[in-house]
This record gives structure tokens, sequence and C-alpha cells, in this order.
């Protein structure tokens, strides 16, 4: 299944707030990616910063699991939204 940008968007934005209110992961994030919680309202409704949460869900398949769980998606879902956000697309090297 692909999804479509806004749905990735609204994914990404949900996973944002997920990770917002994970003590935990919180700044584990805004130390990896150097964002101040400024940088986090400014951008929520960036497609570019979405995918960048993305991409940090998707270090650790543990982070990736727990999100899921908590929102009751599917873990594939994480994955796709990715790839439907801007730089999310798969490099083939063959």
């Amino acid at each position: 299944m692909t999804l479509s940008q806004e749905s990735a968007e609204a994914f990404g934005l949900k996973c944002l707030a997920w990770l917002v209110a994970e003590e935990d992961l919180l700044p584990v994030f805004m130390g990896s990616t150097g964002v101040s919680e400024a940088d986090l309202r400014e951008n929520a409704s960036d497609p570019v910063f979405l995918g960048a949460v993305l991409d940090f869900l998707l270090m650790d398949d543990a982070w990736v699991l727990r999100f899921c769980e908590a929102a009751g998606v599917a873990p594939e879902l994480a994955m796709q939204a990715r790839q439907a956000l801007p730089g999310g697309r798969n490099v083939h090297w063959t």
C-alpha cells in the first residue's frame, strides 16, 4: 500500500506528538538532531521535518513497535509513511 503525502504527513505528526510525550526518547531525539522545543513547534507541519522524525523512529525497531502499538497502527506504516515524504524514496543501486 502506498500512502499519499498528506496521509504520511498526518502519520508523521502523530509520531511527533507521541515522541514529545515520551520522556525517555524526546531528549535523545532533541540531542541527536539539535532541535529545540521552539523548533518542534515551528516545524511540526514541515514535511521534511516530519520525515526526519520518522527517520529517527526507524533507527530502532523497538521504537517503531512502541509507537505503532500506542497509535494502533501496523508497524509497516512507519516505513510507508517515510517513503511518501520528501527524501524517503528507496535508493536502488542495481
